[in-house]
């Protein structure tokens, strides 16, 4: 018979190793040797029920002490026959010593092999934990001069609620729900798959542990009803068009007590006919008149608190952009404003009178000879007679 290897080496762990240590090592080489994953294999197979059995002692306090202490020959000294109840390793059921530390690691290692979700919930019930409600979106529509200043938006929610008969029971008043009789309340079904047990949720109670024999008319057993209702939502200042806004309970209602879910804001801000956004920047544009740009003036800029008075210097050219520091809008969370840039659009005239004509030629004559009116022009067209000599 060979000799059995040192229960530390089997799961590749020191005795200095916590309890979660051993467990996550434990778990990890029992996924990887699982008769299930490995049909067939029997050395996979010898290596489970080694890991198994390296676990027991291990994972027990008492029975770690005492293999720490006299070695396999503790094994000879009392205590449980294995994980999976007496008889040995894989004996019936997940009776006896630490079997509720096994139900939880195997809940989980079943879940891994068999693509399911986690293992059973404490206390050896699937159904009755509590389960935080589902999470909900909704989109709001908000003005352009709401994100800049922030507002209050009353939006309207229809959800599912805990029904106000029977506050969430599905049971009809006066009655309760009762412990399923196939389960006896566990929520769970255990049947024996090969050399070990096996849980799934149980059919009749549907996982729940309980059944509900009278149920609440109102919800039909549910416990659960939709409902409209409002709620004031605070749009802070700054907003942006895709930031969500979390409203922490506002979901669905919980399952078996559980929490409400949360409920997310996804923020539109709609167009502006006269204002563009660039981040926290407010960019407009104003048309000005030629006398304007080439003789400077101070002219008047709408912005979101009202208008104010900006300057155009003396020989403006079009598309030239200002900056009015602190007229954007709030840097959410950062502090501080951006700012307003206006771009100047200098309008040609398209309809003139002889006289205009008639000046504005006298004017051309006078400047367009005057490198110091007309740099661009001059530059340009001494540009292109150096390429061409």
């Amino acid at each position: 018979m060979a000799e059995k290897r040192d229960y530390y080496e089997v799961l590749g762990v020191s005795k200095s190793s916590s309890a979660d240590e051993i467990k996550k090592a434990f778990r990890k080489l029992a996924i990887q040797f699982h008769p299930d994953k490995n049909p067939g294999d029997k050395k996979a197979e010898e290596k489970f029920k080694e890991i198994n059995e390296a676990y027991e002692h291990l994972s027990d306090p008492q029975k770690k002490k005492m293999y720490d202490q006299f070695g396999h020959a503790a094994s000879n000294m009392g205590g449980g026959q294995g994980p999976f109840g007496a008889g040995g390793p894989f004996g019936g059921g997940f009776a006896g010593g630490g079997a509720a530390d096994f139900g939880d690691i195997f809940g989980d290692i079943f879940g891994d092999i068999f693509g399911g979700g986690g293992g059973r919930g404490r206390g050896g019930s699937r159904g009755r934990r509590a389960r935080q409600g589902a999470d909900l979106e909704t989109r709001v529509d908000v003005t352009f001069e709401e994100a800049y200043k922030g507002a209050e938006k009353v939006i309207t929610l229809n959800k599912r609620v805990d029904c106000e008969t029977c506050h969430g029971s599905g049971a009809k008043p006066g009655t309760s729900p009762e412990t399923c009789k196939i389960c006896n309340g566990r929520g769970e079904v255990t049947f024996q798959q090969g050399f070990f047990a096996v849980s799934r949720p149980c059919t009749s109670c549907h996982g729940t542990g309980q059944v509900i024999t009278s149920p609440c008319a109102p919800c039909k057993g549910a416990g659960k009803q939709k409902k409209t209702s409002q709620l004031s939502v605070t749009i802070p200042a700054g907003i942006d068009t895709g930031q969500r806004l979390k409203l922490t309970n506002e979901g669905e209602a919980g399952e078996n007590g559980g929490p409400s879910g949360d409920l997310y804001i996804l923020i539109n801000v709609l167009d502006h006919d006269f204002f563009k956004r660039d981040g926290a920047d407010i960019i407009c544009d104003v048309p000005i008149t030629f006398a304007h740009a080439a003789l400077g003036a101070e002219i008047d800029i709408p912005t979101l608190d009202g208008k104010v008075e900006m300057k155009i210097p003396a020989g403006t050219q079009s598309h030239k952009v200002f900056r009015l520091k602190n007229k954007g809008l709030p840097n959410l969370g950062r502090g501080g404003r951006g700012d307003q840039l206006v771009r100047v659009l200098v309008e040609v005239p398209q309809k003139l009178s002889g006289e205009q004509i008639e000046l504005l030629r006298k004017f051309d004559e006078l400047t367009l000879k005057d490198q110091r009116a007309h740099p661009l022009h001059h530059g340009f067209f001494e540009r292109v007679r150096r390429i061409f000599e």
